[in-house]
Formats: structure tokens, C-alpha cells, sequence
């Protein structure tokens, strides 16, 4: 019967630790079973029909992960076995701890849902279906880095050493900021809200979650990011519609319902001279009817 082991020690086979990237010469010693090989595009394959394992290697014969079967597939290379042996995590049955542990599971990858456990810088991620475990695949613990590629400076607010426009209306600004940024294109840097989600640190924003509600951080960051006078003049339109990306971006999947920034009133408008146009669906009659007495041509979408 085959034992695996992850421990403090590392992940152990039998009676031997194994280290990723592992040679197929040392888990020939180390399995001591007849394997089989098939070759796909990106990798070479070896299967260990009668333990229920795999490894999967990039380079011939240096695999970078075993999978352990725990439920049979239809692959040509699949094992035509389940595993049978002993897995134990830490000195206990490693599903059992999985299954009663769910704030041990760690993120290998975006839209990891399942999560792995980790020891000694070995990783064991769970394949899960409708809560059942398909596979365990166990490598190199390589840590998941949301932020990679982002500056990290990229959302950071700092304060401007020029003059700024001062907003008593947070959805005229909204309005603003749909022009000058994803319109026109002035006011940088574009804001993603997936990418801000991933560059963000204080917390996990879940958008699937909290996407159907105003995100209160996004809608911070929006409050206080800074409109420089300079851009002023060239706002000549405001266009609102429940596809504007600045209310995607706020609440991606409220469904136009984003009553929450309505423009209560036009005020701000004394600093855009050239403003002529406003297209509504997000405003008060009250707002309408000053854009209206400003010469402003509103009209509702």
C-alpha cells in the first residue's frame, strides 16, 4: 500500500521525501510500480494505473506535480484506478482535515475556491466538484500574488500640487468622472474595478459577492480622487446610462438600479462653462430643472 505524507519534514512517499521538481528516476524508487507515458501538447504524463496517480511534467522527465486520484475520468491517460493508500496531512488523514478546516485552505490561483493546504513549501490543492474530491495535485507551494503586474502605486491617492475642483454633488461628480476618464480619457489612471480589487490590501473585495451593492471602498476611492481644474473646459456633455462604465465600475451587477448616486443638484455645473448638454436618467427633477435654468440643454434618456 502506498503512504503519502505531508509534514513539517516535507511530502514523503513511502519512506522517502520527495522534493519538487521531481526526476522520474527518483519516483520510480520511490512508487516501485509499472507507469505508463503519454505526451500532449504542453506536457508529458505518467501514470501509475494501479496506484491512482499522475505526474505531470513539462520537461520529459522532471515532473512539477503528482496527481492523486480519487475519483476515476475518461482521459487516455487518466489511471484506470482510484488511490487506495494512505494520505495523511500532518499526522492526520489529509480529507478529514481539509473537509474540517477551511481556514487552513490557502488561494493558489484567481477564482481558487477551493484552496490547498500547505506545508513546508509543498503544496496539496483539491480538485472539488460539487463537493467532491476529484483529486488531490501536490507540488512546489508557489504563493498566489494578486497584485502581480499592478504598481503598486497604481491606486494610491495623492494630493495635487494644482488647483482641484471642489464637488458638493457625489453623483454630478460621478457624471464628471464618466467623461474626463473613460470618455475623454484625461483622468488617469483608468479605474478597473478587478484590477483594483486585486490591487487592493486592507481586505478580499469579493465582487461576485458584493458586486450588486455600491462596494464601499470603490466608492471611497471615488470620493476622494481629485478633479484638477485643467480639465475643466473640456467638459462639454454629460451622458448618463445604467451601462456608464464609472456605474460598472461602482456596482457591476446592480443592473442600472444605481439610484444610490443620483444628482441631487446641478451646483457643480458653475465650474464646467463649457458645458451645453445633459443626457438624465440619474438625477432629481430638481437638478434637471437648474441644468435647465443654467441654458444647459437636459433632457431625459
Amino acid at each position: 500500500m502506498t503512504t503519502l505524507h505531508l509534514s513539517a519534514k516535507g511530502f514523503q512517499i513511502n519512506t522517502e521525501i520527495i522534493s519538487f521538481p521531481v526526476s522520474i528516476e527518483v519516483l520510480k524508487n520511490s512508487l516501485n510500480a509499472n507507469f505508463r507515458v503519454s505526451k500532449t501538447k504542453h506536457n508529458t504524463i505518467y501514470t501509475w494505473d494501479d496506484l491512482g496517480i499522475m505526474g505531470y511534467a513539462k520537461q520529459g522527465d522532471i515532473i512539477e506535480s503528482l496527481v492523486i486520484s480519487y475519483q476515476r475520468e475518461s482521459y487516455n491517460f487518466s489511471p484506470k484506478n482510484i488511490f487506495s493508500g494512505i494520505f495523511h496531512f500532518n499526522n492526520q488523514d489529509i480529507i478529514t482535515y481539509y473537509k474540517s478546516h477551511d481556514f487552513k485552505h490557502v488561494k493558489l490561483f484567481k477564482g481558487d475556491n477551493n484552496g490547498a493546504l500547505v506545508m513546508a513549501e509543498v503544496s496539496a490543492w483539491f480538485d472539488v466538484d460539487d463537493s467532491i474530491i476529484r483529486a488531490i495535485e501536490v507540488g512546489q507551494y508557489i504563493p498566489y500574488d494578486k497584485r502581480k503586474g499592478i504598481p503598486e502605486d497604481k491606486y494610491t491617492i495623492e494630493p495635487l500640487d494644482e488647483e482641484i475642483i471642489e464637488f458638493k454633488d457625489f453623483g454630478f461628480k460621478l457624471s464628471v468622472i464618466e467623461e474626463l476618464m473613460y470618455v475623454k480619457e484625461l483622468l488617469l489612471p483608468k479605474f478597473d474595478l478587478y484590477e483594483f480589487a486585486n490591487w487592493y490590501k486592507a481586505r478580499d473585495i469579493d465582487i461576485d459577492e458584493e458586486g450588486y451593492n455600491p462596494i464601499t471602498e470603490v466608492e471611497q476611492y471615488f470620493k476622494n480622487l481629485p478633479i484638477p481644474k485643467k480639465f475643466a473646459s473640456a467638459l462639454t456633455e454629460i451622458y448618463q446610462d445604467g451601462g456608464n462604465d464609472i456605474y460598472m465600475n461602482l456596482s457591476p451587477f446592480s443592473g442600472g438600479a444605481v439610484e444610490f448616486w443620483d444628482i441631487q443638484t446641478s451646483e457643480d455645473a458653475k465650474h464646467f462653462p463649457n458645458l451645453k448638454k445633459a443626457t438624465l436618467c440619474y438625477a432629481t427633477d430638481t437638478a434637471y430643472n437648474e441644468m435647465r435654468a443654467l441654458g444647459i440643454d437636459a433632457q431625459w434618456l
